[in-house]
């Protein structure tokens, strides 16, 4: 078990005293799902090494209690690599929900769209990513790896898991997509859209992908959701400028939606054997 994680895992379950199955990330402007869940809030703070969210609109506590009839850990807000922190601290929180039993993962995310289809409120699954940070070294599972984890060498096809992206799509008509992954905060300028573009992706984003490594070097199942909260502008000439402000208002309208989606969803995510 990564160092820390082991401990930090004994805290929450002290403090909880509930064996969740599904861990739930919840991105930026989207941690208003948390107050439906019926359980114990503990600030990231108060966990042994867990890393603490310092982005605007991450409140920065994992609730352990039931949420549409299951059991379930929910991250109220989660950790960047813009913040200052490494691959290996951002994904921490990961093998802290790994090591309290859950087997399956969801992930949410704020994100820029790229396709042509893209509107503001969509939400999207995401089938597959693109890196740059990844590709540029800053890989969460560099340096030693723990044989009880996982394995050295992992698998990203098939990262995000093809049955749960089909029954996300079955209850909630998104449609899916590939994810470009930059360590930010600031916000991608027009050649790089347009390189992403070229690239086939369809969303941009400054979280996730380091997340989706650790959970299926654990072994976990994946789900991952990004709702469409801006157009990424691919042009000089284009007069707008992207803001974080344009970012809040549209979690504002997406909220809803998200939170239909999950009603159905969780009940439905296929339980795990221990």
């Amino acid at each position: 078990m990564t160092r820390g994680a082991s401990e930090a895992a004994a805290f929450v379950r002290e403090k909880a005293g509930l064996q969740p199955d599904i861990a739930l990330v919840l991105g930026s402007g989207l941690g208003p799902l948390a107050d439906a869940v019926d359980g114990t809030a503990i600030p990231f703070a108060e966990i042994p090494c867990f890393p603490v969210a310092t982005a605007p609109s991450h409140a920065g506590r994992l609730i352990l209690g039931t949420l549409f009839g299951r059991s379930v850990a929910v991250m109220q807000g989660r950790v960047h690599m813009y913040e200052g922190y490494s691959p290996q601290e951002v994904v921490f929180p990961v093998r802290v929900l790994a090591a309290l039993g859950t087997k399956t993962l969801v992930l949410t995310n704020a994100a820029g769209g790229m396709h042509p289809n893209d509107r503001v409120g969509d939400l999207v699954a995401i089938e597959d990513h693109l890196s740059l940070a990844v590709a540029s070294g800053l890989d969460p599972l560099r340096g030693p790896n723990d044989e009880g984890e996982g394995p050295r060498f992992v698998s990203m096809n098939r990262a995000y898991d093809p049955d749960l992206i089909a029954l996300a799509q079955s209850l909630g008509g998104l449609r899916r997509g590939t994810y470009a992954h930059v360590v930010g905060p600031s916000f991608e300028p027009p050649a790089l859209i347009r390189l992403l573009k070229l690239a086939g992706c369809d969303l941009v984003g400054m979280s996730t992908v380091p997340e989706v490594i650790a959970a299926r070097h654990l072994g976990m199942r994946v789900l991952a959701i990004s709702a469409v909260t801006n157009i990424a502008v691919d042009s000089v000439g284009s007069p707008h400028v992207t803001s974080a402000e344009e970012v809040w208002d549209s979690v504002k309208i997406i909220q809803p939606k998200l939170l239909a989606l999950m009603r159905d969803l969780i009940p439905a995510l296929p339980k795990v054997p221990t």
